[in-house]
């Protein structure tokens, strides 16, 4: 498939580790997810732990195109496939992973983008910020193209992408398809 993506580059994005209060008045961590090295068992991780964790309680109304998975074997499942080959930024309360932003490569030089809040800390600017780091993250390991779908009806994911520069590439099915330039 061949998309279309803004001809204008994206601003600079600040890079993670950051922290930051949320609207809540929460400290939030942002922070890149560190795969494991070939030796290790990265799926027994506390972190990837964590991440199983909060996608298990992801509410099920808050799950879009198929994805998070529901139950726990599939997430782990989703998870070693996504974690895999493209970059990752978690929010963290504490110890609690409560965010998940990735860029997954879609094998066309390009990253396919998804970002996951988990709904008790949706409306607080965890997502901007996510999507910040992440952004930040791909401009640092020189990916130059993202793109992502979301359904028409969501105005809010929609109002964050376009923050980010991202200009709506495709409207022929009920999603839309939104791209961005980082390079």
């Amino acid at each position: 498939m061949s998309r279309v993506y803004p001809d204008e580059l994206a601003r600079g994005f600040e890079r993670p580790p950051f922290r930051f209060d949320d609207e809540a008045g929460r400290e939030i961590a942002v922070r890149t997810y560190e795969k494991a090295v070939p030796e290790d068992d990265a799926e027994g991780t506390e972190e990837f732990g964590a991440i199983v964790e909060m996608y298990v309680a992801f509410d099920p109304a808050d799950r879009a195109q198929g994805i998070p998975p529901a139950r726990e074997s599939q997430v782990r499942e989703w998870l070693g496939t996504i974690l895999d080959g493209g970059y990752d930024v978690l929010a963290w309360h504490g110890e609690e992973c409560v965010g998940h932003a990735t860029l997954v490569p879609d094998g066309e030089d390009a990253y396919e983008l998804a970002i996951f809040v988990l709904d008790e800390y949706q409306r607080a600017g965890i997502g901007s910020r996510l999507m910040e780091g992440l952004l930040g993250h791909g401009q640092e390991k020189s990916a130059e193209r993202v793109w992502l779908t979301v359904e028409r009806w969501n105005d809010v994911a929609m109002a964050l992408y376009r923050k980010f520069g991202f200009e709506t590439s495709d409207t022929e099915s009920f999603e839309l398809e939104m791209a961005l330039r980082l390079q």
